[in-house]
């Protein structure tokens, strides 16, 4: 049984993993705002103490950048973290066992490469598409790291180079800075986009909050500064995908996320812009789809650090 642990900006996860990659015990949090380090540190002491008995091992997504795989973090989400020792801090806790730590973007990667729809295929990129862009590359059935852990980072291919919206990495015209949540409703709310105004309380509780899954809710219903949010966010990862495609001789692509559960309004626009821009035969062969295993995804990737190491 693993202790997984998925740490993000809003809330953390933990919860008690079997070989299986069946989910079990799931604790959650919410992640203390404008904490220090030793404030957010208990939070999470607090928050696995219940679940670490007969555990054999410790995996954790956490945001990042990160000094892999030493794991001192700096979650650009949590700025109470700079160069925090988590890995060191959660080895002392459980010593003698395995933990591992990565980003939590290729946790999500790993985890659909191993138990979602990337079960079978060799050459895929999974990505999650929320506060921020992230991915995880695996080649040949492999997780691939890169030299400091951050291969497979696609939210900072350049979508739009002339003019581009600035990005927190200090760039302009990021893939993220297009189509992370928090940008694409900044761009829907100067455009006059009301959240709710389309969807109603129907197709989802999140009390008419501004949100990208309100966004995405509002342009199912057929708002049309909402789909036209999406139509800008869809085709700029479609370029995105494109060139990663052309770089990594893709299988499959998975995105997972909030701005994930726009079906069609964010899809479409992405298959559109991906058949305009892979146009080499190789890359015409690719599936792009829907994450399979929604919010479980980042404990599972986690848990697979440990339980299937030789290949992640």
């Amino acid at each position: 049984m693993i202790l997984a642990i998925d740490i993000g900006g809003t809330k953390m996860a933990a919860a008690h993993v079997d070989e299986d990659g069946a989910v079990l015990s799931t604790r959650r949090a919410a992640t203390p705002q404008d904490a220090d380090a030793e404030t957010l540190w208990k939070t999470l002491a607090d928050l696995v103490e219940p679940l670490a008995p007969g555990v054999t091992g410790v995996g954790v997504g956490c945001g990042g950048p990160m000094t892999w795989p030493s794991g001192e973090v700096s979650p650009l989400n949590i700025p109470g973290w700079r160069d925090f020792p988590l890995r060191a801090r959660l080895a002392g806790r459980f010593p003698g066992l395995p933990v591992r730590i990565h980003n939590d973007a290729i946790c999500v990667a790993v985890a659909e490469h191993w138990r979602g729809h990337g079960r079978g295929v060799a050459d895929m990129l999974g990505m999650v598409v929320s506060t921020g862009v992230g991915g995880g590359l695996v080649l040949g059935g492999r997780l691939i790291n890169g030299g400091t852990g951050n291969a497979g980072h696609i939210g900072h291919i350049v979508v739009e180079p002339d003019g581009g919206p600035p990005c927190g990495c200090g760039g302009h015209g990021c893939l993220e800075a297009v189509a992370r949540g928090p940008a694409l409703t900044e761009w829907a709310l100067a455009r006059g986009w009301t959240p709710g105004t389309a969807a109603g309380d129907g197709l989802y509780r999140e009390d008419r909050a501004v949100t990208g899954r309100a966004l995405a809710a509002d342009a199912l219903a057929g708002d049309p500064v909402a789909l036209a949010a999406m139509r800008r966010a869809g085709r700029a990862l479609g370029i995105a995908i494109a060139s990663a495609t052309h770089l990594c001789d893709l299988d499959l692509v998975t995105i997972g996320g909030g701005l994930s559960q726009a079906g069609e309004p964010l899809f479409g626009p992405l298959e559109e812009a991906l058949r305009e821009h892979a146009r080499m035969a190789f890359a015409r062969r690719l599936r792009v789809l829907p994450a399979a295993l929604g919010q479980e995804a980042g404990l599972v990737g986690a848990a697979a650090l440990v339980l299937v190491g030789d290949r992640y």
